[in-house]
């Protein structure tokens, strides 16, 4: 079997050292009554600190020691509150005030010797260890009468630094933990029934799928174990690999409990507050409120069909694998197929067809494997399987798959819609731009996710249109190191903006809010179509003092303090 960590082709790009001043990109109130604070949270306030600073203090600590052996492991990351899965969230680009290893080598001792130093960078001064919506509230009345920043974090899986801001106040929801199953489960004030599972704002989707087996079920859910189940994931729209036949996350959710700005509770869902509930589906996360739970659609378990073919890199085969996947990209999606591949390997998983039908609908899959093994060379592995549950393919395939973790990266994506799939020329352009893409910034995913052939109510939903009509979501990367300049940091940004621009000349506009560009251009479009207009309208309404604000949210305000860190983006690059 393959293992899913072929998926992470994560290059290291040389990076040049420069000496910096560190600085706050602004100061601090001197009148803030933190104590105050601190006990109307029953004392679950505490001071922000880098995960990285015991090396910085001590470089032969057991606590240093304990971080240089996870830097690169996901889950320690999102068991500290200041921690980010990638890292530059944990910093301050602009004056590069950080707190940082070296991701490839974490025991080198160079990024903690002189000059350099330990700062807060973007991590929250303060954070609440938020327990019960109370906390939410009293966190809300302080930033509302200090003007001190709010951010919401989670596990700190995060593309475009939302969960982070220099002289803030973080609410730490990663402890809200609780999980209950109702087979008949009625949202309040409603009287229709269906199958729910409860989900704390700190529940992971490698919790929530360990509760799925327990009783028997299946929730919908994302490709990494640590992701959040119901917070940014959730809200954003949420996709994974049952997400073509069985719907989004915001298709899925029933209910959300949610503290809004003027410190309600709240109560959103298809009977209740309903405008909330529009904008909690899709309009993304830190932006309406303060999601501390939410009820998902359960169903019954489902059976999977799994096709695997996995090879060494090679760019020939890597256009053989884009072009098979491409010409069979309608068929495929419409026999209720989604999963995941990128230059190396394609992953592939059904919950609708028996053995015998996956294989017919995947022949063309399965033969390209086949032939690619009678050439000989490097070899190639060609998997035929089924799993008894979603969980047990997880446990087997997913759960060990792992973005890049440790490493400050630059992101781009683009949603690809049918359009592209129906002329052969159209498919053709389409593989070259895959094959440029993957060769400008190597580490291109096929996310085989959006909802294509998904046939429930889903009511409405406020992510993009553009969802219900593609075939792939798509992301680039493009990494740095610890050591990395301010220009050299723009470069990434501009390369992985140039990379996804083979995509962007072949598609509308459309992207998605959770793995985007941070510079992404028309954002408003590309991730809400025509819902940007509404959900404005349902911001001011909950939020007329803006206490909650992120990177190109709903309504955001660039010129925001809470902003300091982000770069300009005025590189170009022409070599890609």
């Amino acid at each position: 079997m393959i293992s899913p960590r072929a998926f992470a082709l994560f290059a290291v790009f040389g990076a040049g050292v420069a000496r910096a001043t560190l600085q706050r990109p602004f100061a601090s109130p001197l009148d803030v009554s933190w104590d105050e604070l601190r006990e109307k949270v029953d004392g679950r306030l505490y001071a922000g600190s880098p995960w990285a600073k015991p090396c910085f203090d001590d470089p032969e600590s057991d606590a240093c020691r304990e971080i240089r052996l996870n830097y690169r492991d996901e889950a320690s990351r999102a068991s500290s509150s200041g921690a980010y899965i990638n890292t530059q969230w944990e910093t301050c680009q602009s004056t590069r005030e950080q707190c940082l290893l070296d991701y490839t080598n974490p025991r080198d001792k160079s990024a903690i010797s002189s000059p350099y130093s330990c700062s807060l960078g973007s991590v929250s001064d303060y954070y609440i260890d938020v327990r019960e919506p109370k906390d939410v509230t009293a966190a809300f009345e302080f930033s509302k009468r200090t003007h001190i920043p709010v951010i919401v974090k989670n596990s700190g899986h995060d593309y475009k630094g939302r969960s982070s801001a220099p002289r803030s106040l973080g609410l730490w929801t990663r402890n809200l933990k609780n999980m209950t199953y109702n087979p008949k489960f009625v949202p309040k004030g409603c009287d229709k029934a269906s199958a729910g599972v409860t989900l704390g704002a700190g529940v992971a989707w490698g919790e929530a799928y360990e509760f799925a087996e327990e009783n028997n079920i299946t929730v919908v859910g994302g490709s990494d174990k640590t992701v959040g189940a119901v917070g940014g994931w959730l809200q954003g729209g949420g996709h994974g690999a049952l997400s073509n036949t069985m719907g989004m996350g915001v298709d899925r959710v029933l209910e959300f409990e949610v503290v809004t700005p003027d410190g309600q509770l709240r109560t959103a869902n298809a009977c209740q507050n309903e405008d909330l509930f529009f904008a909690l589906r899709g309009g993304g996360g830190g932006t309406f409120g303060v999601v501390t739970s939410a009820t998902i659609l359960a169903s019954p378990q489902v059976t999977l069909q799994t096709i695997i073919v996995a090879f060494p890199r090679n760019d020939k085969r890597a256009r053989q694998l884009f072009t098979v996947m491409v010409d069979n990209g309608l068929a495929w999606a419409a026999a209720g197929w989604g999963g995941l591949a990128n230059a190396q390997a394609a992953i592939y998983v059904n919950p609708v067809l028996n053995k015998e039908e996956a294989a017919e609908s995947m022949k063309p899959l399965i033969e390209l494997g086949e032939r690619l093994k009678r050439e000989g060379g490097e070899p190639v592995q060609v998997v035929v399987r089924e799993f008894g549950s979603w969980g047990g393919f997880f446990h087997a395939f997913a759960g060990e798959y792992v973005a890049a973790v440790g490493a400050s990266l630059a992101l781009s994506s683009r949603l690809i819609p049918k359009d592209n799939f129906v002329q052969a020329e159209d498919r053709k352009a389409l593989v070259d731009a895959f094959v440029a893409a993957d060769s400008s910034t190597p580490g291109l995913i096929v996310l085989i996710s959006p909802p294509t052939s998904y046939k429930g109510d889903t009511g409405r939903t406020s992510v993009t249109e553009a969802w219900r009509n593609s075939i792939y979501h798509i992301t680039v990367i493009s990494p740095w190191n610890w050591n990395a300049t301010t220009v050299e940091k723009s470069e990434h940004y501009a390369r992985a903006s140039a990379s996804i621009d083979h995509l962007r000349r072949l598609t509308p506009d459309a992207a998605y809010v959770n793995e985007a560009d941070v510079y992404e251009a028309n954002h408003e479009i590309a991730f809400w179509g025509s819902n940007y207009p509404e959900l404005l309208k349902i911001k001011q309404k909950y939020d007329p003092d803006h206490l909650l604000d992120c990177w190109q949210c709903v309504g955001w305000k660039p010129e925001s303090k809470r902003f300091a860190c982000y770069l300009p983006q005025n590189v170009s690059i022409t070599s890609v």
